[in-house]
């Protein structure tokens, strides 16, 4: 996986986080996933460089979820965590920062400078 920042130009945090990669020159794609939905198996590559379920990049406190009527004890399958992001990318946690292999999610923005 490229070096790639996973971003919403809307969220705070995640403009933290890119000025932040940008002041240190770090080199990256720029992915807005509201835009540019990743699909299930770039999801799940998201993960395994997390070291994390798909659950645990769910934005559970967003409004959307609850509209949707869904619950983090509600029995779903990692896969089927992939398929509610996959459908519904702004439930996706951001900003995701992948450099070199290795992910981490930017939240405080200074998260990224153990990737640098």
């Amino acid at each position: 996986m490229k070096n790639t920042i996973y971003h919403n130009p809307r969220c705070s945090k995640s403009r933290e986080t890119l000025k932040l990669l940008q002041d240190r020159g770090a080199k990256f794609e720029v992915v807005e996933y509201l835009v540019q939905s990743p699909g299930k198996s770039e999801l799940r590559e998201l993960c395994r460089l997390l070291g994390v379920k798909p659950l645990r990049i769910v934005r559970t406190k967003e409004d959307l979820f609850v509209e949707l009527g869904l619950s983090v004890d509600n029995g779903y399958s990692d896969e089927q965590w992939l398929e509610v992001l996959t459908h519904h990318p702004k439930l996706i946690e951001r900003p995701i920062v992948v450099i070199d292999g290795r992910a981490i999610i930017g939240r405080p923005p200074q998260n990224v400078l153990k990737l640098l």
